[in-house]
Order: structure tokens, then sequence, then C-alpha cells
């Protein structure tokens, strides 16, 4: 039987990239702690979850400024408090920004100097261990905003530079500035996009990869119920994917996906993200989720183990997948090198 809680469960540690970052094979994404699903959530209880997981040995931590904004960096800051910063690998980013109430990707130089250092601020750091341009701006050439980028490594602001849902010559053109240790994409059992080329990509120079959404938006744990108990402000309200038109096909990916856990002895969500593990040691899935409990299930898919007929029987299920990423009105939040691949982020 598949282990319910971290309680004796050890969290494996992994390489992340070729440049030395080690983390936490699983990572913990934060947010919808503060933000995009529902309200932000109970301060106290954030920091008691992430203190648990950092016990637990879950140590990669995933936020970025525009998760609140802001106020999800202020929360781990909180949490990083009384000597934890010293056990964590702290990833946050930069490049999505609020200008005039109208949502903007920016990746100029004296901008990305300002937000790491507002970002140090927030999260009461003198240095971030991983730092993520959330989006290409398509605007300033990726080597110019590199170049900022290599000099906030070379004062030790930052670590490590990763970039989250660029195109694949994008990633060669940066790797060439300065070694990329990460690159971060939705990926999960139902959204593979990926695969073709910026998965290669990323093996081929030996960056590592960070799947954000690994169980579909919190699909894969619980399904269409998942919908009775969304609040009003949460935005898989308006995901395609959630919609009545597509749901009920959805739906029989869920119950296909629960009657082979069932038969593993593992909950749907533990064998969604097992699924990601099985795609190689250079990913880490880092699932996010409000409850000690939910998190506790999580860690438990790292002791499940697929057999590759396994896998591709659950691939089977998932290639009947019904609605896009995300709705066509988040239009001005998708990356335009790579118009497969919507740019609104969520872990």
């Amino acid at each position: 039987m598949a282990a319910e809680s971290s309680a004796g469960a050890a969290v494996r540690r992994m390489r992340l990239g070729s440049q030395g970052l080690e983390v936490s094979a699983q990572g913990l994404g934060c947010m919808g702690m503060s933000a995009f699903y529902g309200p932000p959530k109970p301060e106290a209880d954030m920091v008691a979850l992430i203190r648990h997981a950092v016990r637990s040995g879950v140590t990669f931590l995933d936020t970025s400024d525009v998760y609140g904004p802001f106020t999800n960096e202020i929360l781990l800051g909180k949490a990083l408090e009384d000597g934890m910063r010293q056990k964590v690998e702290l990833a946050t980013k930069f490049g999505i920004r609020y200008s005039n109430g109208v949502r903007d990707i920016c990746g100029d130089p004296a901008y990305v100097r300002a937000a790491c250092d507002a970002s140090l601020q927030r999260l009461g750091v003198d240095c971030i261990d991983l730092y993520y341009q959330h989006r290409v701006d398509t605007r300033v050439p990726i080597e110019v905003t590199m170049g900022e980028l290599k000099k906030l490594v070379e004062e030790g602001k930052i670590k490590y530079i990763g970039l989250s849902e660029a195109s694949a010559s994008t990633i060669r053109r940066a790797h060439a500035v300065h070694p990329i240790t990460a690159v971060q994409l939705e990926w999960s059992l139902w959204t593979r996009d990926a695969e073709e080329d910026i998965i290669p990509t990323c093996r081929e120079l030996g960056i590592g990869i960070v799947a954000y959404s690994p169980l579909g938006r919190g699909f894969f744990s619980s399904g269409p119920k998942i919908l009775e108990s969304l609040s009003e402000r949460d935005f898989r309200k308006t995901n395609p994917r959630f919609q009545p038109e597509n749901l009920e096909t959805n739906a029989l990916i869920f119950e296909r996906v629960n009657e082979m856990a069932a038969r593993k002895g593992c909950t749907p969500s533990q064998l969604a993200l097992a699924w990601v593990h099985h795609q190689g040691s250079d990913v880490c899935p880092i699932p996010g989720t409000t409850k000690i409990e939910n998190f506790n299930q999580n860690v438990g898919a790292l002791s499940v183990k697929l057999t590759p007929q396994e896998m591709a029987e659950l691939e089977s299920y998932a290639a009947a997948v019904k609605g896009d990423r995300y709705p066509s009105g988040m239009s001005t939040w998708r990356n335009s090198e790579t118009p497969h691949l919507s740019s609104w982020k969520g872990e």
C-alpha cells in the first residue's frame, strides 16, 4: 500500500541541472496559499504547512513576486525565520508585473535588478537559490536579460538561473550567455506539450526540469468533485478543462486513473504524481497544496512504482483530454514564443 503520510517516507535528494544545485526530489508550489486559487489562506496555517514540509524533507520551495502580488514571498519570508532558511532551496521568479492595472511582461535589465532586490527584501534573505524569468519578454533579446542575471550571480544575489515556459530556441540562446540550471513548465499526465522539443533541448544541455501543476490543477486529486469546493475567486472556475462541455470526457479519465490507483493500493493523486516522477531523474515536480494531509499524501507518491506497461496505460487514458490549458481571455499572459503554451502560470 502506498504511503498516505510522510512519516517514515524518506524524500530523496536530486541534482537539478548540471551547475551543482541539489534539491528534494519533490518540491512545494506555494502559489495557491496566496493567489489565484481563491482567497489567501490563513497565514499561521500556511507557515505551519511550509515548516512541516521542510521537516518532512521537502525543502525545494517555489514562489514568485506576482503571487499576490508580493504576498506569497512575504509569507515565505515569515516561514523561513528562526533558522529555517538554511534548510531550504528557495526559488522565486520575476517578469510578470502589473503596470497601471494591466499585466505586462518585462525583461529589461533595470527591471530585472529592481525585481531581484525587492524579492530579496520581501523574502528576508540575502541570496535567492534559483531565480527564474517567469515569462520571456519578446521585446528584449534574451541575451540582454541574461546578461543582467549573470551580473546578479556574480554579485552573490542569486545562485542559479532558471527560465519558465521558454521556447527551445530561447533556452539555447540564454544558456549560451550563462548556464541555465532549470526550466519550469507545466507537465502532467494530461499536459504534455513540452515533450516534443523543450524537454529534449533541456536534456541535451544538462538543464533540470521542474514540473508545475503535476496534478492537473488538482483534478487528479478528486476529479470533477473538486468543482464543488472552488470559491468564486478561483481561476479554475474558468479553466476550459473544468467546463461542462469538456468535463464529462475528463471525468472518465479520472475514473480510469482512480480505478488503476485502487488496484495499486494508492490514491489517484499519488498515481498521477508518480507518473511525473517516472519521467526521469532530472524531473522535479512541485505540487502545490494548502493542507498538511494533502501534502503528506503527495509525499507518498515517491513510494509508488510504475512499470512501463502501467505508464503506457495511464497515458492512453489521458490522451482523450478535452479543453485548452487556459481560457482564451487570458491571451495577455500567453507566451508569444510558444503559442501552444499559454503563459498564465500556476504550480
